[in-house]
């Protein structure tokens, strides 16, 4: 496999051609909103993994470059969109596009944005357009619906484990699995294959967002980037919570009830941190995550491709989950 910096720089060179030419669009209110939160960067991950997922079958990733912006414009249309919904006044320490410009341009934007994915995979192989549509499109709804279950879970009193992490696999985890099939699809990889890496980057993504959960509580605000505690400030239903109201005794649940509605921040945070320390909540949720690692381990494994490329992929999983704790 090529090492992770050229496909990151081919990433980079198609993104910022995407962005010029948005800049380049009339009308400016739509287009201008879309070039901005493109040029806002992030790690962009997800359309990295659609090149790697060419790269591992010997085949040029520039091949997969058309699916890697369809899916860097579907990621960034999703975030205009939950931003509005999330009432959010900053992304990746930058205004938000609702803020910036207003809600209505900020929907419409976003819209763009989708359409626009959708026309870069039109421009894909004709032989892999229609796997790849169905594949994205499928996966599109999923989000959605991630989202919705995630909107739904701020009002249900009862949501169970089950239930979050059927949540974070529509909303987080099928869009990694997504990127690296798509990648896949148009290395010509057999169907086998194609289950095997979706599967890895899925049961990857499911462990990602449960040691975001933890990590939230449990790391320190230069490192996590973002205020620690402010799941539990915010009463989030998160692995953790979720667990501990699953596991703890009649005091305790009543406890953590109360604390949720708690107006001393500083106090509830320490409260229920305190409540997952003795319930062992940590450990409980890191090894939850460790399983789904296992899982996605087990399909890589699986995978007929070049044993130094897999290894490859397995170290950059590996980078994305060693967030220190």
């Amino acid at each position: 496999m090529r090492d992770f910096e050229s496909l990151f720089k081919i990433l980079t060179v198609a993104i910022n051609t995407e962005q010029q030419q948005l800049n380049s669009t009339s009308p400016t209110q739509m287009y201008e909103p879309m070039a901005y939160i493109i040029g806002l960067g992030g790690k962009r991950v997800r359309p990295l993994l659609t090149l790697v997922g060419c790269d591992l079958f010997d085949v040029n990733p520039n091949h997969a470059i058309q699916s890697a912006l369809a899916v860097e414009l579907f990621h960034n249309f999703s975030l205009i969109h939950d931003d509005i919904l999330d009432k959010a006044p900053l992304r990746r320490g930058n205004t938000t596009v609702h803020e910036k410009w207003n809600t209505d341009i900020a929907i419409l934007s976003g819209d763009g944005m989708m359409v626009k994915s959708l026309d870069e995979l039109c421009k894909s192989n004709p032989v892999h357009i229609h796997d790849l549509l169905k594949l994205f499109s499928k996966t599109a709804l999923e989000v959605c619906e991630g989202q919705q279950y995630d909107m739904n879970f701020e009002t249900q009193l009862v949501v169970s484990v089950n239930e979050y992490i059927n949540m974070i696999t529509f909303k987080t985890a099928v869009l990694l699995g997504c990127s690296l099939q798509m990648g896949s699809i148009c290395a010509n990889a057999n169907t086998t294959n194609q289950n095997h890496i979706y599967e890895f980057g899925k049961n990857i993504g499911i462990a990602f967002q449960i040691l975001d959960d933890v990590l939230d509580v449990y790391a320190t605000d230069d490192k996590f980037g973002k205020q620690v505690g402010g799941d539990i400030i915010s009463n989030k239903k998160t692995f953790l919570l979720l667990k501990a109201f699953e596991l703890a005794s009649v005091d305790q649940n009543k406890s953590l009830s109360q604390l949720l509605l708690s107006s001393n921040m500083m106090e509830k945070v320490e409260q229920v941190t305190k409540i997952y320390n003795d319930l062992n909540i940590k450990n409980i949720a890191t090894n939850e995550a460790n399983k789904y690692t296992e899982i996605a381990l087990t399909h890589l494994k699986d995978i007929e491709a070049n044993e130094d490329k897999k290894e490859s992929l397995k170290q950059f999983a590996f980078h994305l989950l060693n967030r220190e704790i």
